[in-house]
């Protein structure tokens, strides 16, 4: 499998307020770290079963955080408290979702790994 390539999106950094450069250096050094991890992790695998399982395990994360963070999103707005750093790292955790999904032959190997897993609970959960 080959190596994974993930960007923080221009739309996102301009989303943010104008005293938002913490949030951005945040953000870019979170995209860094989730690509560094995601590619030892590719490189580690015996084989493409379980790099795909690693990219799937990362995807899921994605997922809960974005339902966190939009959450967040809604509990900020009831306190009258701006949402705009919890809209934009619930949209980070979208566009990280996407990159995986739209990376060569990676979408793929995702709905593979996933229907895997949803058989193995549907079985584990039967008996």
């Amino acid at each position: 499998m080959d190596e994974i390539s993930l960007t923080l999106p221009e739309a996102i950094v301009e989303s943010l307020p104008s005293d938002g450069d913490d949030a951005a250096r945040d953000m870019e050094e979170a995209v860094a770290g989730w690509e560094r991890r995601l590619n030892r992790a590719i490189a580690a695998a015996d084989a493409d079963d379980d790099a795909a399982a690693a990219v799937v395990d990362a995807l899921e994360r994605f997922e809960n955080r974005f339902e966190q963070y939009d959450d967040f999103v809604a509990e900020l707005r009831a306190w009258g408290q701006s949402p705009i750093y919890a809209m934009a790292w619930r949209d980070l955790m979208g566009a990280l979702a996407r990159q995986l999904y739209d990376h060569e032959d990676l979408g793929e190997r995702i709905d593979r790994e996933r229907h895997a897993r949803l058989v193995s609970d549907g079985i584990r959960f039967g008996d």
